[in-house]
């Protein structure tokens, strides 16, 4: 690659972090609730999956709110360690924060960009939940998290399926659609988006040009929460995922027509049964794993 390609990426993850840390991440911490305690049951289905081992350095890529970085020490044990990275750091003053924080002296959060910020052979165990979807190049992401493991080491992470696997974020893009048009091609995004590892063939290729090995693909469908009622549900759709995007980009015109909107998209959840406190929707992902070779460069 050359010094002016490379510059053009390194240019473009820094205004990814930027956008991220400016814009979304007060977003997403306002609806932590919906974030954090809405993923729970894919952390629940994952958790017991994982090939993690008492004693492990594990390395958890975009931490996030700490939440799963926290159920890695359990795994752990206290004979392992965990680092939590993430490049938001309103998500690292939460997970720094918490109260269980406290009695884990093994877990520690750095605010990292992992596409490029990661020692290399440290750890026996990588995970990330819902994060390389945001990779801007996936490829070199990948190869990252695969460099930072010991050879042998092992990786997971979790990605979301396709769109009509997906009813809780494609069918509210589908509605705001009806009243504002698709963001353009200089749109500010949160990256590749939320499907962009959707398809198992491309994503498979993309693990392997990483330089994984092993790599085995399950499909996990779960339940996730997207509101404690019609009205928080709404909100939280417009203000993060491809219909908060939509929202976002259409500028003016989408202020114009919140209030068409907001109608729409009640409509859409109160079809939606509520149960446990909330508003429970079908969703589907893929728990991909692989491993570092040990003869991998």
């Amino acid at each position: 690659m050359n010094t002016h390609v490379k510059q053009i990426n390194v240019e473009q993850a820094n205004a990814l972090v930027q956008f991220w840390n400016q814009t979304l991440a007060p977003k997403f911490v306002k609806y932590r609730h919906i974030i954090e305690g809405g993923l729970s049951r894919h952390s629940e289905a994952v958790m017991p999956l994982l090939d993690v081992r008492a004693g492990d350095h594990a390395l958890d890529v975009g931490c996030g709110f700490g939440d799963t970085a926290i159920e890695l020490v359990g795994r752990v044990g206290t004979n392992g360690k965990v680092l939590g990275v993430d490049c938001c750091d309103a998500f690292l003053d939460i997970a720094r924060s918490r109260s269980e924080k406290m009695f884990l002296p093994n877990l520690r959060f750095e605010n990292r960009d992992a596409e490029r910020d990661l020692v290399e052979a440290e750890y026996d165990f990588v995970f990330a939940r819902f994060g390389t979807m945001f990779f801007t190049n996936p490829v070199a992401g990948l190869r990252t998290m695969r460099r930072a493991l010991k050879p042998g080491g092992r990786m997971a992470h979790i990605v979301w399926r396709q769109r009509e696997d997906n009813p809780w974020l494609s069918d509210a893009r589908d509605v705001v659609r009806r009243f504002l048009p698709p963001p353009g091609p200089d749109a500010q995004t949160c990256g590749p988006g939320p499907f962009s590892m959707a398809d198992e063939k491309v994503t498979r290729m993309q693990m392997e040009a990483a330089g994984f090995a092993d790599i085995e693909f399950r499909r996990i469908d779960a339940k996730v929460n997207v509101g404690r009622d019609v009205e928080d549900a709404v909100n939280f759709q417009l203000a993060v995922g491809p219909a908060g995007e939509t929202y976002r980009e259409a500028g003016a015109l989408g202020e114009t027509r919140r209030a068409e909107i907001e109608a729409a998209l009640s409509k859409l959840f109160e079809g939606v049964i509520e149960r446990e406190g909330g508003l429970w929707m079908d969703s589907s992902s893929w728990l991909i794993t692989g491993r570092n070779p040990r003869s991998a460069s």
